[in-house]
């Protein structure tokens, strides 16, 4: 089953409030999904009001445990989480210590595909060895981009960051998608960004586009994705059409463009 990781090296962009309310929305749906908090900032883990828990992801990554033994439930419909710890900041170093750090990610989580219609990796905003671990493991990018002046530039480093990945490490890694981020309809900057992303990406972008809206912004204080905090906002409108968009898409895994 497809995994994907949700990425950018910008952060801010809407990277865990994506992953957490997709997940929601595709669990609701049916599917059976897994998170993976691959951020020290371990926000995904907090959103989902989980806390901090051992084994977490750095266990899995530098101990060895198995990531059964990691992943825990959480209160969405669905939805599974492995989550993170603050003591994944050190997982870079001890990672590369190894000598063959890229691929522990995608071996520690062979033996879970099969148990889920996807799985999210949530990747933090920077280029260190657990987000290439991610890159690594996954077999497609969903990359948030949210709509201000310098999104163009970002994504444009990204892409040429998965350009490398592909060659090196990762061949057949695919950018499955784009998703336009706190879309702010009263601005003209906001139409200018997303129009400029699908001049440049018109196979890529998801038609959805995620509003910046109040409601999403509360959610996480509440441990819970939009769907169970207010099923009935703009934000949680717009994470019901991606998700729909997403699974529409998702047998085929459209290649990157």
């Amino acid at each position: 089953m497809p995994t994907f990781a949700v990425a950018n090296q910008k952060g801010g962009v809407g990277k865990t409030t994506t992953v957490v309310n997709l997940g929601a929305y595709l669990g609701a749906l049916g599917a059976r999904v897994l998170l993976v908090d691959c951020d020290a900032q371990a926000n995904t883990t907090g959103f989902l009001g989980v806390d901090e828990a051992v084994p977490s992801l750095y266990e899995v990554l530098v101990e060895g445990v198995p990531a059964v033994d990691a992943v825990v439930a959480t209160g969405t419909k669905g939805v599974e989480l492995l989550p993170a710890s603050a003591d994944l900041a050190g997982a870079d170093i001890e990672l590369f210590q190894t000598g063959q750090p890229n691929g522990v990610l995608k071996e520690a989580l062979a033996s879970l595909r099969d148990q889920y219609s996807y799985i999210f990796l949530d990747c933090p905003p920077s280029l260190g060895v657990v987000t290439v671990n991610a890159l690594v493991a996954a077999d497609a990018v969903l990359v948030p981009v949210q709509c201000e002046y310098l999104a163009l530039e970002g994504l444009a480093r990204l892409m040429n960051t998965l350009d490398r990945i592909r060659s090196t490490a990762n061949p057949s890694l695919q950018v499955f998608g784009l998703v336009m981020t706190m879309y702010d309809a009263r601005t003209v900057l906001s139409s200018q960004v997303a129009e400029e992303v699908r001049r440049h990406y018109p196979a890529l972008t998801f038609e959805t586009v995620i509003p910046r809206n109040v409601r999403l912004s509360e959610a996480p204080s509440f441990g819970c994705s939009i769907l169970d905090y207010d099923p009935y906002s703009r934000g949680a409108e717009a994470y019901r059409a991606l998700a729909l968009e997403v699974a529409s898409r998702a047998p085929g895994l459209r290649s990157s463009a």
